[in-house]
């Protein structure tokens, strides 16, 4: 007798489905489609970054030695490796990219009191991106260099829960700044960036919309100094100036005054200059914002370690891409899932107990709560979950 929800369908039970179906249906994912609907796709490969499979192979052996348990999984089609090989070709990318950003809208909001190591109100993103390299003859649409295959992973995210908020896939040899051709700037709001976004008319773009961005700049910065502001020197603060640009072309793409702050950073012996277009914060206040940046490195360095995002189950474009847009969908969904159950443990922690524990059937919560075995009630030496042989009065 069939009794409880395996955790994997506990797990899949946090998902939107309606929205889901929304977004299947925006892009006729099941038209025509008899079995193996897009849901069994998604649960499929959700399964596949759950639980770290190498191949498809590998994921239809799993599933299939466990047939007897996929209905209450939520998978009513038959699992082979030529079904999920087909459906990841043909089934629109665009399905899991919107469904994506259905579940990291849920997470945002319910991220977005977290802090994140600067007491700041305003929203605060970082940008950049991260290149997942291919070989060039199995993807040849994935042109980077010459001999070489890449794609790019573009990414902004609020630094609130680490939650990405925009993610764009390019092949690699698409440049940084042009993400800020497609960014729709939240008047406000804090964009950090690092070197490789240094375009003084995009930035100019961005501080008209009223966004204020933090940046590194360049060694041979051209700029004229109009006025110093005092700084405390014992905090690692060596100069806080308001300034214009002097280069020809700089001053014409950005005609107003920015702010440079000069940090010797002393944990790696050098000394670091920032622009902004924020006056209003401390000088050390725009330096913590940036080395808050480090968390997004943490991020891509994160995904690729735990995710299967540097190898992939199919060579096309469209099953690239579905596969990293659902495995995103994995990892806001453990964190939508870590948030609401309110554990405390990391992601990774998470992830790892899921690994081993995805068919068996007991409570998520009894799984994922932080309960020590070591920290029992002790009563006269003798463990609270003992039966008390002797009388010890």
């Amino acid at each position: 007798m069939n009794s409880g929800k395996t955790i994997f369908a506990q797990v899949m039970d946090f998902l939107p489905t309606y929205e889901f179906n929304k977004c299947v249906n925006r892009y006729h994912g099941n038209y025509q489609v008899k079995s193996f609907s897009c849901l069994d796709q998604f649960l499929c490969m959700a399964f596949a970054q759950l639980t770290y499979r190498e191949s498809l192979r590998d994921i239809e052996a799993c599933l299939r030695a466990r047939q007897n348990k996929l209905y209450h999984m939520g998978i009513h089609s038959t699992i082979s490796k030529s079904n999920l090989a087909y459906t990841n070709e043909q089934r629109d990318w665009r399905i899991y990219a919107d469904f994506a950003q259905v579940l990291i809208h849920q997470a945002r909001a319910l991220y977005k009191d977290d802090t994140f190591g600067v007491e700041l109100d305003q929203t605060v993103y970082a940008l950049d991106s991260t290149t997942i390299d291919l070989c060039l003859s199995l993807f040849p649409w994935a042109r980077f260099r010459k001999h070489k295959g890449a794609i790019k992973l573009h990414t902004l995210m609020d630094l609130r829960g680490s939650i990405p908020s925009f993610i764009k896939i390019t092949d690699g040899k698409v440049h940084d700044v042009h993400m800020l051709d497609v960014l729709i700037p939240e008047p406000g709001s804090f964009y950090v960036v690092d070197r490789g976004y240094l375009d003084f008319s995009r930035l100019y773009s961005l501080a008209q919309l009223l966004a204020f961005f933090v940046i590194r700049a360049k060694h041979n910065l051209a700029a004229r100094r109009i006025y110093s502001h005092q700084v405390d020197k014992a905090t690692g603060l060596i100069c806080d100036q308001t300034v214009m640009l002097t280069g020809y072309q700089s001053l014409r793409d950005y005609p107003d005054k920015l702010r440079r702050v000069r940090y010797f950073d002393t944990e790696k012996n050098k000394q670091l200059v920032f622009l902004t277009n924020c006056f209003s914060l401390p000088a050390l206040t725009i330096t913590l914002l940036y080395k808050s940046r480090w968390q997004i490195e943490l991020f891509f360095k994160w995904i690729k370690q735990h995710l299967r995002i540097k190898s992939f189950y199919g060579t096309s474009e469209n099953a690239v891409k579905t596969q990293i847009w659902i495995a995103i969908s994995v990892y806001v969904l453990i964190a939508i899932i870590r948030k609401q159950l309110k554990v405390d443990i990391s992601l990774y922690t998470f992830l790892q107990i899921l690994s081993v524990t995805v068919f068996e059937k007991a409570p998520l919560i009894q799984l994922v709560a932080n309960f020590d075995y070591n920290k029992t009630q002790v009563v006269n030496n003798v463990p609270a979950n003992q039966l008390t042989l002797f009388d010890y009065s």
